[in-house]
Parts: C-alpha cells; structure tokens; sequence
C-alpha cells in the first residue's frame, strides 16, 4: 500500500492542482463557490513526498425537514497508477468520518449501473448496495 496523506481542500489553487482527476476543466469561479459554500468538502489524497493530488472526494451536506442531515458522497477519483492502493477508501473514510463529526445520520452515494469497480471500492468502505435506487435526471444547459 502507497504511504498516502489526506488533507482538506483550503483553495482554489489546489482543486486546480488536482484538475487531472476530475471529469471537466476546473473552473476558477465554480472552484471558489464550492469552498466557500457552506455544507460542501473536498478533500484531496497526496502520496508521500508529492506535490500533487492524487485522489479527491467531494461531499454535500443535505438537509431535509424530517429527516436531519445527511452526507452526499458526490464524487470519487483516484488516478489510475494509484488505484488499488486503499486511496479511494481511505477518502471515502475520511469523508463518512467528516459526517459523523457534523452529526450527519449518514452517507449515500449514487454510482452508475455496472460499475463494479466503484461499488466494491464503496463496499470496503463499509457501505452497503440496498439495490433499491434508480436515478432520473432533467438537464437544464
């Protein structure tokens, strides 16, 4: 296993420096709203003696009337010479860790069908497939 460090995202120069593992260019603006924004974490993995990112998660807090607060694990990514190295659950750890700090009764995750890789990540997490969900989308761009 890689000697890894976890740490929170503070600023936009960093999410930028971990541009390589999102799906889209970051872009500045959007960058700096979500680390403002309150409710929402990112959190990057480092390898020992590296100045560059090598995994992120971003996670939402969700509030609802009746049911409290909840975690959102929005988005995992480990680049591909780092995987399977335990990375990818240690942030998803780190994250659920971050939810029971804030008194969150829990995390979910949404990943797309047949994604295997995702899902036994997820599950040496500790988390669990209730095999109930379906996903419905609406674009607005």
């Amino acid at each position: 296993m890689t000697s890894f460090a976890i740490r929170r995202a503070g600023s936009v120069a960093e999410v930028a420096a971990a541009e390589h593992l999102f799906d889209q260019p970051v872009r500045t603006e959007w960058a700096a709203r979500f680390l403002t924004a309150g409710g929402h974490h990112l959190f990057l993995a480092y390898p020992d003696g590296e100045q560059a990112p090598v995994g992120f998660v971003s996670g939402v807090e969700t509030v609802h009337p009746d049911k409290g607060t909840e975690m959102l694990l929005y988005e995992l990514a480990v680049a591909e010479p780092y995987r399977r190295r335990g990375i990818g659950r240690a942030l998803v750890g780190r994250l659920a860790a971050l939810g029971r700090e804030l008194g969150c009764y829990g995390m979910w995750v949404l990943i797309d069908a047949g994604n295997d890789v995702a899902l036994a990540t997820y599950r040496s997490a500790g988390g669990k497939d209730d095999g109930t969900c379906s996903v419905v989308t609406w674009d607005f761009v």
